[in-house]
């Protein structure tokens, strides 16, 4: 069978999807990308890309998106994403993604949420589609008490859908057939069963590019190692917090390393106790840690939760709020405050994720969750019954 996935150029949605495309070549079925041309480089050597338009018509591209909506926080910074991001997003891509669908006749187009085009596409040709969901923030009805704010979403999305020439209520973010989700019920923290086709399968890993270069000799046996991460995207909104936990984590140096992946140039006064790395190889690293510090990017969290870590959850903006409340109430981690965390704080966190076995045991119920889950095969065998 021949299955296509359509994702946007963001690292963690598009990681997912190389660990369910290697399953399903397992099991000897073909599977393709399509999306912007920047993220052939997250894919496998070898991959097939039919590559669709590239940036929003905007000048500077995502590099403008992004230094804009980093500035923006709560629905602000979700009105941004939806209509300066999404929906140009699912406009530039859908000729693209028409053309591969046409050339490339999948049985089955796999859409991850944020690109509209996927399903719009799929829709007008008749394939069946199913929804890639690589975070869990769309399960707790986040917008509940927003009413005003959740009914803009659906009339911007419902006129995307329009101007497709798909149906109004054709939701681009739910498929009626199959949605993979890449998170657990034990994690999200659902309050009522889920719907049969929506397929909690856990975090899927996969084999990433390229290795990236690291001084393992340099990492101390003799006390605890707790990664600082802000994720990617976010690196550069960490010229206060990173210097702040470089402080925070100074009177605990006898005990803690800390493997700081950030900038050098953010990190503030060089300490014996910290290792700074602009980049780290993150699934390679964290068998040998004892706690993250982290902005709630929903990969981060569950490849940490997989390893049974605890996490000081530091979020800053759009689905990153909700993965922290659904972390701490599962028991895996404390939360501080991104923007104006204090370092007695941030210590005390810190402290709290090595010293609590409570945290400990809710991070390894998290990582029991997922093993059972079944990862990227589970997802591969929903996959197969669509076609």
């Amino acid at each position: 069978m021949r299955f296509m996935f359509v994702v946007p150029p963001f690292t963690g949605h598009v990681n997912p999807t190389v660990a369910v495309a290697a399953a399903l070549a397992e099991r000897g079925h073909d599977a393709v990308w399509c999306g912007p041309p920047e993220i052939l480089d997250l894919l496998p050597v070898g991959a097939r890309l039919f590559a669709t338009g590239d940036a929003p018509d905007q000048a500077g591209g995502y590099a403008r998106l992004h230094t804009n909506w980093q500035r923006l926080r709560g629905v602000a910074a979700l009105r941004f994403l939806v209509e300066e991001t999404l929906v140009p997003l699912a406009h530039a891509m859908l000729p693209g993604v028409t053309a591969a669908v046409t050339a490339y006749r999948p049985d089955v187009v796999v859409a991850d949420q944020q690109t509209f085009a996927g399903a719009f596409a799929a829709v007008r040709a008749g394939v069946p589609w199913a929804t890639s969901a690589t975070t869990s923030a769309e399960f707790t009805r986040p917008l509940l008490g927003f009413p005003k704010v959740a009914d803009w979403v659906r009339t911007r999305i419902a006129g995307a859908a329009i101007a497709a020439g798909v149906p109004a209520d054709c939701d681009p973010r739910f498929s009626a057939r199959l949605v993979l989700v890449f998170s657990t019920p034990e994690l999200v923290g659902l309050t009522e069963p889920a719907p049969a086709h929506h397929c909690y399968v856990g975090p899927a890993f996969g084999p990433r590019p390229a290795a990236v270069d690291f001084p393992w000799d340099r990492l101390d046996p003799g006390r605890h190692r707790v990664l600082v991460s802000l994720g990617t995207l976010n690196r550069e909104a960490g010229a206060r917090f990173y210097p702040a936990v470089v402080t925070a984590t100074r009177p605990l140096a006898d005990r803690l390393q800390v493997i700081l992946a950030a900038p050098e140039r953010l990190a503030g006064e060089p300490a014996e106790h910290v290792l700074i790395r602009e980049f780290v190889p993150q699934l390679d690293l964290l068998p040998h840690l004892d706690a993250v510090v982290t902005h709630c990017g929903h990969n981060t969290v569950c490849e940490a939760l997989a390893f049974g870590l605890p996490l000081v959850l530091a979020p800053i903006r759009d689905d990153q709020p909700i993965v922290a409340r659904q972390v701490v109430a599962a028991g895996a981690g404390v939360r501080v405050r991104f923007g104006r965390a204090h370092v007695p704080e941030i210590r005390a966190a810190v402290t709290d994720v090595l010293d609590r076995p409570d945290l400990r045991a809710g991070a390894h119920r998290v990582r029991a969750s997922f093993a059972v889950a079944g990862g990227a095969h589970a997802a591969a065998d929903r996959l197969e019954k669509l076609c």
